[in-house]
């Protein structure tokens, strides 16, 4: 069972105020309105609050059993304006797996170019951790359905969040989660529930000590996909680079998007530990020859324990 929900809900019901004869002295009622306004207001928020988690409070979660290497937990951004090669290698922000491995996005220097591969980092995570993980989840809103707005962000993407346990799959997107601006138009509960969903990207991007957590060490992925351009030269002569030959398979490789013209190859084995090798030598707008002696420009992605080849890179 697949449940999806986004942020194209209804808003809360307004309510209305009814009165009448018979009531209690002007004096009086001014009184205790006056005593029970304060308790009132925080009883208002706690029931707004509540219905905009969709009513999912309930006994705790717990992972679904499978293949280990099924993602658990996977939060990724979707849409927004970035270049098709960017589109098609983007990682997901942190996932979470059934055997406990945390793989997130660690810090990159503020270079450019800028590295030829990402820096993925690895956590491990005992099997309390894991269904800690998923308690997290849940008390943060992932499995629930209120509207949690849509601001006037046309370019940014929104963060996709999607958990597997027992009781099925939920997605939940949410718009311009990351990149909110201060005059958004979100209601308070909106933005109280789009805070509990960035602390669990904060918390899981770099798992505390809560969770118990070994590691981090770098991801060594047993195959590396490239999304493959044509070459262009770079504008400024400062920011030409040597050429690095190619060590995995033939160039260009299968289709990725021939209306844009990218295609991609994957590197596994002992071809992929070549690439690694060589992108440590390398940079983001090294040109990469091909054994034709064709030159061309290489996206690297390394591909996550639940992807298997270029086709989970057509779904980005």
């Amino acid at each position: 069972m697949t449940r999806r929900t986004g942020s194209d809900g209804t808003g809360p019901a307004t309510t209305g105020r009814r009165t009448g004869a018979g009531g209690p002295p002007d004096g009086i009622l001014a009184g205790v309105t006056s005593a029970l306004r304060p308790a009132a207001l925080a009883l208002l928020l706690l029931l707004c609050a509540c219905a905009q988690r969709g009513g999912d409070a309930g006994a705790p979660r717990a992972p679904a059993p499978g293949d280990p290497g099924r993602p658990v937990l996977l939060i990724e951004h979707v849409g927004g304006f970035v270049t098709p090669e960017m589109l098609a290698s983007r990682l997901p922000l942190v996932g979470v797996y059934a055997d406990g491995r945390v793989i997130a996005q660690g810090p990159v220097p503020a270079i450019y170019p800028g590295p030829a591969l990402p820096n993925l980092q690895v956590w491990q995570l005992d099997a309390d951790g894991v269904r800690t993980v998923v308690d997290r989840a849940v008390a943060a809103g992932v499995t629930d359905t209120g509207d949690l707005g849509s601001p006037p962000l046309a370019d940014a993407p929104a963060t996709r969040f999607t958990l597997v346990t027992e009781e099925g799959t939920s997605v939940r997107e949410v718009q311009s989660l990351l990149e909110l601006p201060d005059d958004g138009g979100l209601t308070p509960e909106q933005r109280a529930v789009r805070g509990e969903l960035m602390g669990l990207i904060d918390v899981l991007g770099s798992p505390d000590a809560s969770l118990r957590a070994a590691g981090p060490v770098s991801y060594r992925p047993s195959a590396v996909a490239a999304v493959v351009a044509e070459y262009a030269a770079a504008p400024e002569p400062e920011l030409v680079q040597p050429d690095s030959p190619w060590p995995g398979p033939a160039l260009p490789g299968e289709p990725l998007e021939e209306r844009l013209g990218l295609s991609c190859v994957v590197a596994r084995g002992a071809d992929a530990d070549a690439v690694l090798d060589a992108a440590g030598r390398a940079n983001a707008l090294t040109p990469w020859l091909a054994a034709d002696g064709s030159r061309w420009a290489l996206t690297l992605r390394p591909l996550l324990p639940h992807e298997s080849g270029c086709g989970d890179l057509r779904g980005q």
